[in-house]
């Protein structure tokens, strides 16, 4: 019998070395990616929708900095005037999604929230019809039709059986719905307009860059509409919360996703990317006391259902979706 050459042996131990990071990678991802809602349900207390989603921001871009500059002095896709006008479209869902996903939070817990946003699968796949021609063909497929269907349904039965906590009505405030799927909407949509961007610049590069001129847009907003000195008044605490969420749910998670990509493949990655809400939800029961009614339970699960189905169709087309938080 043939014994196996040393090279053989050697490529087996890379190829599992590597398919342990993807997993390391992958499982610290949905570790990270079940906290962003607790973070920002915290800092509301301390801080406006506007300056909180600057601050947390601007301290990504800074994270993010010394991988952007080690990657451009290795060379690879110039960051020019061209760059930065392909990155700044994408940038304007972004920055009605976070804040618009702070505001929710008024409204609701962070673990429904963070069941809802599951809903931005369904969203993008539809968006990605629109926007790219060679992808709708999966339109015809059934497990996406049904996806959809189950997605859209379980969505709405998530945010509408979310009881009103101002009036004790057994329905959520209007204003909150319609705050909360536009939240989901603009990721969905940000998520389909970074994919060029993406593609040509490189994660890293294209995140730079969306940080950068995200943070430069929420400046003037912040100015206008929120409080620039909150930081002063804040407290060490609730900064140091900001700080970590920044670093940690921002840039840390960004880094890692893709790292999980190119070990295990977009598939196994999306797919459990379904545990967050699970994950977020116990966190949110066990530190704020938040629990979901038997109603939002069953579109909890057809939710997740409709959102699995439709990542088995296409996962590339919502890959972008949790690209970042």
């Amino acid at each position: 019998m043939k014994q196996p050459s040393s090279l053989t042996k050697t490529a087996d131990v890379r190829r599992g070395a590597n398919l342990s990071k993807g997993y390391a990678a992958v499982f610290a991802t949905v570790a990270i990616w079940s906290l962003p809602s607790l973070f920002m349900y915290y800092l509301n207390r301390f801080y406006d929708p506007w300056a909180q989603n600057f601050y947390r921001y601007s301290v990504a871009c800074i994270a993010i900095a010394p991988l952007l500059l080690y990657q451009m002095h290795r060379g690879g896709p110039r960051i020019d005037m061209h760059a930065i006008r392909l990155c700044l479209l994408p940038c304007l869902p972004n920055v009605i999604h976070q804040v618009t996903q702070v505001m929710a939070l008024f409204y609701m817990g962070p673990g429904v929230y963070s069941i809802f946003t599951r809903a931005s699968v369904i969203f993008t796949a539809l968006l990605a019809l629109a926007f790219f021609p060679e992808e709708r063909v999966i339109i015809r497929q059934w497990q996406f039709q049904i996806g959809t269907l189950l997605g859209l349904v379980g969505a709405f039965g998530v945010i509408w059986f979310q009881t009103n906590a101002q009036s004790h009505d057994r329905h959520i405030a209007l204003p909150g719905l319609f705050i909360a799927f536009s939240a989901t909407f603009c990721w969905a949509l940000y998520g389909v307009l970074i994919k060029r961007p993406s593609a040509r610049l490189g994660s890293i590069r294209s995140f730079g860059l969306i940080s950068l001129i995200t943070s430069a847009l929420l400046f003037p907003l912040t100015l206008t509409f929120g409080k620039i000195d909150t930081p002063i008044h804040a407290g060490v605490q609730a900064n140091l919360v900001l700080v970590i969420s920044a670093v940690t749910c921002i840039t840390l998670a960004h880094v890692l996703y893709y790292v999980a990509i190119h070990e295990i493949g977009v598939a196994l990655s999306q797919t459990l990317q379904l545990l967050c809400p699970a994950i977020a939800m116990a966190l949110s029961a066990w530190i704020f006391h938040e629990r979901l009614t038997h109603a939002q339970i069953w579109s909890a699960a057809v939710l997740l259902l409709g959102a699995f189905l439709a990542m088995r169709v296409k996962p590339v087309a919502t890959t972008e979706t949790a690209e970042n938080i």
